[in-house]
């Protein structure tokens, strides 16, 4: 998802706010890997200065403790010790793991955080992608499973060599919600937090009755949006493989891949939309349902407090009873 005032970054999601926007903020920078956006109301110019910078530092330490393309961050460590060493993780991060061990149980298996044996192997953004063959999607599928990690207070270890974990499956959204949460602890009543398409709205925006967020067209993307949503206190989160991925002899492959079958998605889905009442849920979520299909995906929904979600197939399109409530046009 994405927002902006009037054009803002293609999602399934953009802010469409139009009139008087001369009192909300914005500031922007690259990230997690992607685009960072947070617009808010602040009348005061050093406590807004002072909430910007505090956001990028946290956003940067929290990027490098937990990005797996850095060497020394605290993931790269685990990941390195694989098959051999425990390592230390402090209160922050069990946290994180205690969200991994739910959300496994949860999708039963569908979001596992030790899938990145198989991610690995289908590199889209690879100069000359490849399809990877059987024998290396079952060797990297025996390496995946939540239930091989081994914990203890104050400590994790992978138990074979190769094992790797990613938090890059609901990391941003994470980190959407803690500056949503720093937000509101300065007083701030009325922000986005937009982190590549994850988004969570608090409050509204000025004279709007929410934060209005736009409806990509997975068909089309860079045309119009398919109606847009009204958004305030909750997160919005969009999972589709129509922008990455790549072609060979003719066949499509997303970037989605499946930790069970250890290939991309093919079930005909294109984008799936969820609204909840945090970013991580929505997004989350989102990929689960991409994952399981229109059927399975609005049954988890259902089980999901608060959660209603839009799924986008070649055929048809689904929803959950309540979505219709966010839909604005």
């Amino acid at each position: 998802m994405s927002a902006s005032l009037a054009n803002s970054l293609p999602l399934a999601s953009r802010t469409l706010i139009t009139g008087a926007v001369a009192s909300v903020r914005k500031r922007r920078w690259s990230a997690l890997g992607t685009v960072c956006e947070v617009q808010y109301v602040c009348s005061d110019n050093t406590a807004a200065n002072r909430f910007e910078a505090d956001v990028i530092a946290w956003v940067e330490a929290f990027e490098a403790k937990y990005s797996r393309f850095r060497p020394d961050s605290l993931v790269s460590k685990i990941n390195a010790a694989a098959g051999r060493d425990w390592v230390e993780v402090d209160a922050e991060t069990e946290q994180m793991l205690n969200f991994c061990a739910a959300l496994y149980s949860l999708t039963k298996g569908v979001m596992d955080v030790t899938a990145l044996p198989v991610l690995r192997l289908w590199d889209y953004k690879a100069v000359t992608p490849r399809i990877p063959t059987d024998e290396e999607v079952a060797a990297a599928l025996r390496l995946v499973g939540w239930q091989k990690v081994q914990r203890a207070p104050g400590k994790v270890r992978l138990p074979e060599v190769g094992m790797a974990i990613d938090f890059g499956g609901w990391g941003k959204e994470y980190a959407v919600d803690a500056i949503a949460t720093l937000a509101k602890a300065r007083g701030l009543t009325s922000v986005l937090v937009d982190f590549g398409h994850d988004i969570m709205a608090v409050g509204t925006a000025p004279g709007k009755p929410g934060w209005h967020i736009g409806l990509e067209d997975p068909v089309n993307p860079a045309g119009p949006c398919k109606g847009s949503l009204a958004a305030a206190n909750v997160g919005v989160a969009c999972s589709g493989d129509y922008l990455r991925g790549f072609t060979i002899n003719g066949k499509r492959y997303g970037h989605i891949v499946s930790p069970r079958t250890g290939r991309p998605v093919a079930n005909g889905c294109r984008q799936v939309t969820v609204v909840a009442p945090t970013c991580l849920q929505a997004g989350a979520l989102s990929t689960a349902i991409f994952i399981l299909g229109p059927d399975l995906g609005l049954r988890l929904t259902a089980e999901m407090m608060g959660a209603e979600a839009r799924i986008v197939t070649e055929q048809a399109i689904h929803q959950s009873k309540g979505f219709f409530h966010y839909v604005v046009s």
